[in-house]
């Protein structure tokens, strides 16, 4: 059995914020006392389900506590989903329909359980104890906290400031949240920072109705290939987990050199002493680049079978090996995540590679430009551009993207 101290260490690693780590530790030790595991919240809001690798922190973390034998139960806020969280946002959030919750809710398992193991996870919907709540327990929910308490949060405080109107229905959402860790008698609720006032006000549900309160768990928002923002769909910097082996490899190699102790604590389960190393191995002078290659290797092993990970491998290694690609061969520098290869191109002609955009796109159109290797059609000259990618025009020409 690993013993509590050793389970912290794991749990910790990139944690944000840890709301009681005495708690926590105690859990912990009577979870070993009595070996009955503690009971591990992740609530999921069904109206966005896309995952990629900045929604799969917390889960990741979810996973690795599951690995210490600990109960994961995934609560789909079907009945909060109704509702709308206005988490964020200037004004409330569209509720949802029945149709578009369950959709969207088969959609998130059908992702979650790529992280999870499906056989150590409990799915529920919320409207299980919501919708059988009457009236008179919904007005003692109510009577647990003020109208100052949730005006503490920035949204909400944002609206009422700006004179935005706020629905009193809107402030049960928190509550009902809460309300599930109740129900669950949960001993940890995770989340991004983001859910920071509706996970403590767990924590005040459970201690005002004289249930021991849950540890709360802030995972850090992931920064996305730029390196600045958080990563984001829209924003075209995000590795997505249900990408392609070779795609998400090749992404992976363009997350910057600052940020990959965060992502090895982040978007892997390697234990915190392997990553202590790899960071004394960067402090040593290494060169970021092998690392970032074990990264690669590390992350696309979670999504994909080890013989297309060695694909991602070979295909990536035959885009950028020194056979195909010269030694020394020009920059140009690029936003990473934010370009395209048709926004290259007026650099490209003060370069001297092409005379104009009409001759690139001639050259397009006849197979001449390449992309790591690959044949550039017309219809892929919006793809997305990111740092190493290496464009070669003609039979001769390569310039290499940097950030």
């Amino acid at each position: 059995m690993v013993t509590p101290k050793e389970q912290m260490r794991i749990i910790c690693k990139g944690v944000h914020t840890l709301v009681n780590e005495e708690e926590l530790l105690a859990k912990l030790k009577k979870s070993c006392e009595t070996s009955k595991p503690l009971i591990i919240k992740l609530g999921l809001d069904p109206s966005a389900p896309d995952i990629h690798l900045g929604h799969a922190v917390v889960l990741r973390k979810i996973k690795q506590m599951q690995d210490l034998g600990h109960r994961v139960v995934i609560v789909i806020g079907d009945f909060t989903g109704k509702i709308g969280d206005p988490t964020g946002k200037s004004k409330g959030r569209t509720a949802l329909t029945d149709e578009q919750v369950k959709e969207n809710a088969q959609t998130y398992c059908e992702q979650i359980f790529k992280i999870l193991d499906r056989e150590k996870t409990e799915v529920r919907f919320n409207s299980e104890w919501l919708s059988k709540l009457n009236f008179e327990e919904v007005i003692k929910l109510a009577a647990t906290t003020t109208v100052a308490r949730m005006l503490e949060r920035d949204d909400f405080q944002n609206r009422y400031q700006n004179q935005i109107p706020i629905g009193i229905h809107e402030f049960f959402y928190p509550l009902m949240q809460a309300y599930d860790s109740i129900e669950l008698k949960a001993d940890i609720e995770l989340g991004g920072t983001d859910q920071t006032f509706n996970i403590l006000m767990g924590r005040t549900l459970q201690k005002a109705l004289g249930q021991e309160q849950q540890a709360a768990m802030f995972m850090p928002i992931l920064e996305g290939l730029d390196g600045v923002e958080k990563m984001s769909k829209s924003l075209g910097n995000y590795i997505g987990i249900s990408e392609p082996a070779e795609v998400m490899f090749k992404k992976v190699m363009e997350v910057p050199d600052e940020l990959i102790i965060k992502y090895f604590e982040l978007t892997t389960d390697v234990h915190p002493d392997e990553i202590d190393k790899i960071q004394m191995e960067l402090d040593n002078g290494a060169n970021p680049r092998d690392i970032k290659y074990l990264l690669a290797k590390t992350v696309t092993s979670l999504y994909h079978s080890q013989e297309d990970v060695q694909k991602a491998v070979e295909y990536y290694e035959a885009a950028f090996s020194k056979k195909a690609i010269p030694d020394n061969i020009p920059e140009l520098l690029i936003e990473a995540g934010k370009e395209t290869v048709l926004d290259i191109v007026p650099r490209l002609i003060e370069m001297g590679f092409v005379k104009s955009k009409s001759e690139f796109m001639r050259l397009v159109n006849q197979g001449g430009i390449q992309l790591n290797g690959e044949k550039l059609s017309s219809e892929a000259v919006n793809t997305g551009i990111g740092h190493d990618d290496v464009i070669k025009i003609g039979k001769k020409r390569f310039v290499k993207l940097i950030r």
